[in-house]
Formats: structure tokens, C-alpha cells, sequence
């Protein structure tokens, strides 16, 4: 039996003819190198994220009215659910207030705040236990409870965060905790306080906004145990994403011509509902601006819901925009956005200068717009936090060769195209060989 084996050696040319057209397009895509993260989020020091959540166990806790449930059941349920899911970089410690005295002596009863766990490394089971044996029992000195956990968390360069659980407001000023929050605020020891209230009166509300908006936290209503499990989940573990950086506090406006100058770093504002606030970053030819933008929605708001993050000419062109959409199941509304003068066919010329010692400079309008709208019965003030993050990186760059412009995809296509074209013909050409040798035999 004799076989042609012409067919063989065309099979091994062409598949060698495969690789090396494969390789050579292939090699024409640009390599990616992994980018280095932006400095405003780089880890500065050594110090791990610190956390110290303050439960009210006063007489008032005793209520049963959140689901059917006791608020302090439900606020224990919660603890023991963030407890499991802290992250193991976390010092976290639990601090109580009018959780000892059973007394009716006010002056004794106001004196009532506690480390009831020690902010550090957490042991889980301890944690937990300790936090069952707790039962509502006296007053509310929530502003002397705010100083203690000050010193639980202690001084460092990194942010620390206290959270408050109450279900109402300070029984035992002075200290008024307003005072304090703004106290602790004035010494700049990097503390940010978030409140989260179990009553829904409005003096419990003004008392809790007003310490979180002196410190930059949130506040946030609180209305189910899967709201207060959630929301105390999201703010451990934004502590380990933020706790290196403490946000500089400015002050959008309606125009870019009025609007702050910023550098690159991590920036908090208050927007109300349905507004817009403009920030001003000048961009170096080169430079490749990176935004990124998160607003908390500490209150509740209609459904259907977006966030809008804008880069802008100073004449109002559109560079490129970054949108996210929600449905009222987060607190946390966050997008971003990157941006250089490359990535146009033509810089906005209107808002670019230049210098005879320095190259070209583009003026880059960012425009945070919000389509929130507060449910019937919830304040419209103070607006809700936002944090915007700023980075300036060298700007990538452009793909050579006749596809620039249309991009990596185009090319990926053409190899796939032609490696499915040769694919074919190999098959073919073996269908062809194999009945060959069949006629043959």
C-alpha cells in the first residue's frame, strides 16, 4: 500500500505558517504593564485600620418595636453578624453606654460608658459573648461616651472611625455631644464619627447628623436589622479602604470658573439632592487624569436612582463621563472616570495654556451631578456626603501603526479572522488527504 505524503508535509507548513502569522500580529498589540496605584490610595504606614463601635444599652433600648423584635436583640443579632465578617487587618473594639448602672442617681447614671471589648485584634468568640451578656439598663451620656472612645482608638497618622448605634438622644448633657464631635474634630486627630439611629424623632435625628456632619461621617436611619447589619458591615470595611488617607474638606460650585483647584488626593464635599458641584484639576500634556467619586445616601431616597460624574472643557465640551445607576438597595453610590488629552482627537483649546518653561496645560472641569430625591418626610438638609478621589499618571500610550484609531479590538479580530481562515484550510485540506488514502485502499 502506497500513500501520498505530500499532504503531510503541506499540514506541517501550514501550521507553521499559522504561528507565524499569529506572532506577528500578536506582537504588534501593545503590552500591558500592571499600573501602579495612584498615591492617594497607597498604603502610608504600618498603623491597621481602627474601628470602635459605641452601643447605646440605656433603658429605652428595651423597645420592641423594629420588626417585632427588641432594639437591643436586634442590634445584638447585627453585632454578632459584623463580628464574624471582620476582616482580619481590623482593630476593632466595642464600647457601651448605660450598660452598668441600674441606679436612678442621674449624676452616677451619666457617668455610665465602658470598654466592653479592647480595640485590637479581634477574638470572635469573646467578642460575641461579651455582647450577649449585654441588657438595656440606664442612661444615655452619648458626648462622654464619644471622648472615651477617642481614647480607645488612640492618636496616629491613619483616620479611625467611631460607629454610634442609639436609639435617641444624649439624657446627661453636658457634655452636649455636638460639642464634642466638634471638639474631637478641632484637634485633628483623624476621627470620623458615623451614626446610625434605631428612633425616628426628630431631635434624635439633628443630634446624630449634627456629629457626624462635624467629624465628615454619615448618618444613616435606621429602619430593619438587615439595614443596621449592612450598614455596619460597609462601614468596617470602608475603614480598611480609607483609613490611610483622611479627606480634605472643600467646596464644589455651580461654574468651573469659581470652582476649587484641586490636586491630586482624596477630597469630602456635601451635594444636595439633585444638584451639581464642579471641581477644577489642571492637566499636564502628558498626564492621564484618573477620577473617581463615591456618594453615601445616609438617608432614605425615592428608587431609581444615578450618579453622574462629568470631565469637562471649560467651555462645557464633554471629555468622557462615568455614570452609576441604583434601585435603593445600596448606601453607596460610586463611579469613575479617566481622561487625557489623547485620548481626543483635538484638546479642548478653549482651557488649555501654556507656558514658555513648562508644556501644554489642559484645565479639566470635573461635574458631579446626582438624580436623588428624598422620601416624603426625610430632610433635605445637610446634603450627602461625597468623596471624590483625584490621581494624575502618565498618560498611556496611543497603539502605532495604520489601526490607532480604531483600536486594540480591531486587531484582536484580524488574528482571530485569520487564524480561523488557515484553521479551515487545514481541515480541508486533511478532509481531502484522508479520502484519498480511503480510494487508494
Amino acid at each position: 500500500m502506497t500513500t501520498d505524503r505530500r499532504p503531510t508535509a503541506r499540514l506541517g507548513s501550514l501550521l507553521a505558517a499559522l504561528a507565524i502569522a499569529g506572532g506577528a500580529l500578536l506582537s504588534g498589540l501593545p503590552a500591558h504593564a500592571d499600573e501602579p496605584s495612584g498615591g492617594a490610595t497607597a498604603k502610608a504606614t504600618g498603623e491597621a485600620p481602627k474601628v470602635d463601635l459605641v452601643l447605646d444599652v440605656s433603658g429605652s433600648m428595651r423597645a420592641a418595636d423594629i420588626e417585632g423584635k427588641s432594639r437591643i436583640s436586634v442590634a445584638q443579632q447585627s453585632l454578632n453578624e459584623v463580628i464574624d465578617a471582620l476582616p482580619a487587618e481590623t482593630d476593632f473594639g466595642i464600647r457601651t453606654l448605660g450598660a452598668n448602672y441600674p441606679g436612678d442617681d442621674k449624676a452616677q447614671g451619666c457617668l455610665d460608658t465602658k470598654q466592653l471589648f479592647p480595640v485590637g485584634k479581634t477574638n470572635k468568640v469573646e467578642a460575641k459573648t461579651a455582647v450577649a451578656t449585654l441588657r438595656p439598663t440606664g442612661w444615655t451620656p452619648i458626648g462622654l461616651a464619644l471622648r472615651g472612645a477617642a481614647q480607645d482608638l488612640g492618636k496616629g497618622e491613619t483616620t479611625r472611625r467611631v460607629v454610634l448605634i442609639t436609639d435617641g438622644e444624649d439624657s446627661c448633657a453636658p457634655p452636649d455631644p455636638c460639642d464634642v464631635a466638634r471638639e474631637l474634630a478641632a484637634q485633628g486627630i483623624h476621627l470620623v464619627v458615623d451614626t446610625l439611629g434605631l428612633a425616628h424623632d426628630d431631635k434624635t435625628r439633628q443630634q446624630l447628623l449634627c456629629i457626624a456632619n462635624a467629624t465628615g461621617g454619615t448618618y444613616t436611619d435606621v429602619r430593619t436589622q438587615e439595614q443596621l447589619t449592612d450598614k455596619v458591615k460597609q462601614l468596617v470595611d470602608r475603614s480598611v479602604d480609607t483609613y490611610t488617607v483622611t479627606p480634605t474638606k472643600t467646596a464644589g460650585t455651580d461654574t468651573c470658573a469659581t470652582a476649587p483647584v484641586l490636586t491630586p488626593g482624596v477630597y469630602s464635599d456635601r451635594e444636595k439632592f439633585s444638584e451639581h458641584r464642579v471641581y477644577r484639576v489642571p492637566v499636564q500634556a502628558g498626564q492621564e487624569l484618573r477620577a473617581s467619586v463615591s456618594v453615601s445616601v445616609d438617608r432614605a431616597v425615592a428608587r431609581d436612582y444615578g450618579v453622574l460624574l462629568q470631565a469637562t472643557s471649560t467651555t462645557g465640551q464633554e471629555l468622557v463621563r462615568g455614570t452609576d445607576a441604583g434601585s435603593g438597595r445600596t448606601d453607596v453610590a460610586s463611579t469613575g472616570l479617566r481622561w487625557s488629552a489623547a485620548m481626543t482627537s483635538a484638546s479642548p483649546t478653549a482651557s488649555a495654556s501654556a507656558s514658555p518653561s513648562g508644556p501644554a496645560r489642559t484645565d479639566v472641569c470635573l461635574v458631579i451631578s446626582n438624580s436623588l430625591a428624598p422620601q416624603p418626610g426625610v430632610a433635605a438638609e445637610p446634603g450627602l456626603p461625597l468623596e471624590l478621589t483625584v490621581d494624575l499618571a502618565a498618560a498611556s500610550p496611543a497603539p502605532d501603526g495604520p489601526a490607532m484609531g480604531l483600536g486594540h479590538g480591531w486587531i484582536l479580530l484580524l488574528v482571530l479572522t485569520l487564524a480561523g481562515l488557515l484553521t479551515g484550510l487545514i481541515f480541508g485540506w486533511i478532509a481531502r488527504w484522508r479520502i484519498a488514502v480511503w480510494r487508494e485502499n
